[in-house]
């Protein structure tokens, strides 16, 4: 068993939180939860914000959310290195709270997606992403109204430019999201968002599409008792 500590953060109204925490035992991490209200991180080694409707999203995804008093030590710590991913509204959460750049705005469609998605790994310099390979197909549910990423032309740019987006849509872009962007990550590579999810495609038992989104887990596992 590692010594491998990864918080699982849950908000008001939080949905995916205890899959998370089980996908980080799977790999052998120890799963850390972390309370919205807390101003404590617990001196996890890495932070999973998984999906749900926190606080009803009545003014935007993740816009309530970035101000919980959890944020306040995880902006700094995520800035300072320590590796952060968001899943979903997790994912809208690091926009809002400016760890990423762009947003996430509603589905093209106006319609709620709910379906299995093939997406290709871009990106492998990632502590989130490193056991995949680059420009491997891989297949994970996503379930959202407001996963459309968009960004300025110049935002945009330098993602495709730096190497930035590490997950992209393929087989049709489920939301509309510019340049089919599925996942991107911020410069240093340390915080990554993501709009599919992981969590939910790791054990074959439950009829998930696929055991793919392991390697996310056991990607930080690698990072986190190779430091």
């Amino acid at each position: 068993m590692s010594a491998a500590r990864v918080g699982v953060v849950t908000f008001p109204g939080t949905l995916d939180d205890q899959d998370a925490a089980r996908a980080v035992r799977l790999v052998g991490a120890e799963a850390v939860p972390l309370w919205h209200a807390d101003h404590d991180l617990k001196g996890v080694d890495a932070v999973f914000l998984p999906g749900g409707f926190s606080y009803g999203d009545y003014l935007r995804c993740g816009a309530i959310s970035r101000f919980a008093p959890l944020m306040d030590e995880l902006v700094p710590a995520a800035r300072a290195g320590l590796p952060v991913i968001g899943t979903c509204n997790g994912f809208q959460i690091l926009c809002e709270a400016h760890l990423l750049p762009g947003a996430l705005t509603r589905n093209a469609s106006l319609h709620y997606v709910c379906r299995d998605q093939r997406v290709r790994i871009e990106q492998t310099a990632t502590p989130w992403t490193s056991s995949f390979e680059s420009g491997q197909e891989i297949v994970l549910p996503v379930k959202h109204g407001e996963g459309r990423y968009v960004a300025s032309e110049d935002t945009l740019a330098a993602l495709e430019s730096g190497g930035h987006v590490v997950v992209r849509y393929v087989g049709g872009n489920p939301n509309g999201s510019l340049n089919d962007i599925a996942g991107i990550r911020n410069e240093a590579g340390n915080v990554v968002g993501l709009m599919p999810h992981p969590e939910h495609a790791v054990e074959d038992l439950v009829g998930a599409p696929s055991t793919d989104g392991l390697g996310f887990f056991t990607s930080i596992l690698k990072k986190l008792v190779n430091v």
